[in-house]
């Protein structure tokens, strides 16, 4: 099953238009929702959906979004004035279609989230920064991204330290926890 999402959304569809604008109502306006994005990221392996939902931009959108004064999506991203950003007005900033040009510096399972000295990764939080600054001083960007920083090497660290607990139960023959003929039932009884 986790193959299968994994391939659902990163393999043909990646190069499909119909991906973003709905193959039966090619709309632009229908590209411009962020609910476009949840298709693909959202669920256990991804919460990029989840984390902007509940977020204040997130909220923004969900409160308004009917409301053509505060989103007029009909409008081209490049001359949108949004009351706050869509994950298009981001990521597709300027209604560049390369999502990746203007993602987040957190890729490749985790591996880029420490700064090492690559010319890339600063590149990259540069280009976020200035991203940010349409509505917020760049000072904010930097602050937020020094935040989001300290909470994934936070993060990494509990990471390590579950596997650790893991890798001692394992040593000490206690690899399945609850085994089979002991696991609760639907009711919670044994």
């Amino acid at each position: 099953g986790d193959t299968a999402g994994c391939t659902f959304c990163h393999t043909s569809s990646e190069e499909r238009c119909s991906t973003c604008h709905q193959r039966h109502q090619f709309n632009p306006v229908v590209a411009r929702k962020s609910e476009q994005c949840k298709a693909c990221h959202w669920g256990k392996d991804h919460r990029d959906w989840e984390a902007y939902d509940i977020s204040i931009h997130g909220v923004v959108w969900q409160t308004n979004k009917w409301d053509p004064t505060q989103f007029d999506l009909s409008k081209k991203l490049s001359e949108a004035d949004y009351v706050g950003p869509t994950c298009q007005y981001c990521h597709l900033r300027g209604g560049h279609h390369n999502v990746q040009r203007l993602s987040t510096v957190y890729t490749s399972m985790g591996m880029s989230n420490a700064d090492r000295g690559a010319p890339l990764w600063k590149e990259k939080r540069d280009t976020w920064v200035s991203v940010c600054d349409d509505c917020h001083s760049p000072r904010f960007a930097r602050e937020n991204l020094q935040a989001m920083d300290e909470a994934c090497k936070d993060a990494g660290l509990k990471y390590t330290e579950t596997f650790k607990v893991a890798e001692n139960l394992m040593l000490d023959g206690m690899g399945e926890p609850m085994p089979k003929d002991l696991a609760p039932d639907w009711s919670g009884q044994h």
